[in-house]
């Protein structure tokens, strides 16, 4: 992790990182918590095909990743799955047919800093495939998997390994 050094509140170099959570500041006692950033994946599924996208950012670029993203402030998990998939996929979604799955923890390193993550995993059900035009540049491609061709080593997030391990239990 790369650790701050200097206090926002008094702007000395006095920040001590506890290894967990929080910096401290020795000097005028300020805390600074690295708290938990909620996100979501969402599971686009046509029978026993899934949508996945290949990173075309770092962190993890060129891996495998579920349609999703981070939750913004004043926002519903489910607002953010139809956000994030307007925005990366330009792809409109009814929320009430969302179906919540499960939550895992995970680490999102981005230039040396890690937070920490709980991903909220859904699924989204579509009766027939569809193929995006992709005009962001989050995204390098798109590709419906059978659930049977998954290598979770292609996976880019440790989460979704967990998650796939499961999800493919039951098929």
């Amino acid at each position: 992790m790369k650790i701050l050094k200097f206090c926002p509140n008094c702007g000395k170099e006095s920040l001590n990182w506890d290894s967990e959570k929080k910096w401290s500041c020795s000097n005028c006692n300020f805390t600074l918590y690295n708290n938990v950033a909620g996100a979501v994946a969402v599971v686009i599924r046509c029978g026993d095909e899934v949508y996945l996208t290949r990173r075309n950012q770092e962190p993890k670029k060129g891996k495998l990743d579920l349609a999703g993203g981070f939750v913004d402030p004043r926002e519903s998990a489910e607002q953010t799955c139809k956000r994030e998939l307007s925005e990366e996929l330009q792809l409109d979604i009814d929320v009430k047919n969302l179906k919540y799955l499960t939550s895992l923890p995970n680490v999102y390193q981005y230039k040396e800093i890690d937070y920490n993550t709980i991903d909220l995993f859904y699924e989204y059900s579509v009766s027939e495939k569809f193929e995006v035009s992709l005009a962001l540049s989050e995204i390098s491609e798109t590709h419906w998997i059978p659930l049977n061709e998954i290598n979770l080593d292609d996976l880019a997030f440790d989460s979704q390994k967990i998650f796939f391990r499961e999800y493919l239990k039951n098929f």
